[in-house]
């Protein structure tokens, strides 16, 4: 299977590329370099000329509080550029995945966000122009896959868990929120599922998280737990960290979707919190040796 990968620099693209590798297929990642997604010509080209079965469509703009202030920019790559991959793999009649996001939900309440509830109103100019993207590659497409992610960590760039570690061992303790919950997702076991899911027809709107939820308190509390680091952590409301976009107090997703379709949830959020800290560890090791 010949797949083509968007975002190939980005946490989950590079993880993606990885899983497909493993697998035996043919991966084909492509950056703003090779491919920018707001060039409808260009991603004509591209993706015609790689003759792929099908699209995984991780590239994004995720800058949530810079989106505010930039909302073209935002929606040219998250709507027109989603648009645009839907449109040629409409023309080939190839599948495609679109990484979506909880933000395309209100953010409100305590009960866990079913794939198939209705979006009424995303808290911010990011979770629109997510929703928008989502329904652009379901205005084109019938075989496709929308996959809403969450609080995302992986090898391959910045993210939480890593931001925490530096905290910590820099101020020797951190003050984390404590009134927003959902569930961490780990980029590599994210990419498993995709790579099932590209291997299959089950087509649907689906959501893909760690198993379990936590406050960002809470997650935070593991790391250091996992990381062996005595740091003091105190919680605190989100008025504390004061931030020009909206963040949502429940992304809280369910994903028994998943399993009634048969496809194999993720691991606990602690169970991979664990294997990545490890891993950051072990590479820091690595290279203090070197």
């Amino acid at each position: 299977m010949r797949v083509l990968v968007t975002g190939v620099k980005g946490q989950l693209g590079y993880d993606v590329v990885k899983e497909l590798e493993k697998r035996g297929h043919t991966a084909i990642g492509v950056d703003v370099q090779e491919m920018d997604i707001t060039d409808a010509n260009a991603v004509d080209t591209v993706i015609t000329h790689s003759m792929v079965d099908a699209v995984i469509h991780c590239a994004a703009y995720t800058a949530v509080d810079a989106a505010e202030d930039n909302v073209g920019v935002c929606n040219k790559i998250n709507v027109d550029g989603t648009a645009n991959i839907a449109k040629v793999c409409k023309k080939l009649d190839i599948k495609m995945i679109y990484i979506s996001t909880d933000y395309v939900f209100d953010g409100q309440g305590t009960r866990p966000w079913e794939p198939d509830d209705k979006v009424s109103e995303p808290l911010n100019a990011y979770g629109m122009s997510k929703y928008l993207g989502e329904q652009a590659v379901q205005r084109y497409l019938e075989k496709y896959y929308i996959v809403r992610i969450a609080w995302v960590f992986g090898l391959n760039g910045n993210n939480f868990v890593k931001t925490m570690l530096r905290v910590g061992k820099e101020k020797g303790a951190a003050q984390v929120v404590n009134d927003q919950f959902g569930s961490p997702t780990y980029t590599a076991d994210l990419s498993v599922l995709l790579c099932d899911m590209v291997e299959t027809n089950r087509y649907g709107i689906y959501h893909a998280t760690n198993e379990g939820f936590c406050s960002w308190f809470e997650f935070t509390c593991e790391i250091y737990r996992q990381a062996g680091l005595d740091i003091p952590v105190t919680p605190v409301e989100s008025s504390a960290f004061p931030a020009k976009a909206k963040r949502p107090t429940n992304s809280r997703m369910s994903k028994e979707k998943l399993a009634a379709n048969g496809f194999h949830k993720l691991p606990t959020w602690q169970d991979a919190t664990a294997r990545y800290v490890k891993l950051l560890l072990d590479q820091e090791a690595d290279a203090s040796i070197k």
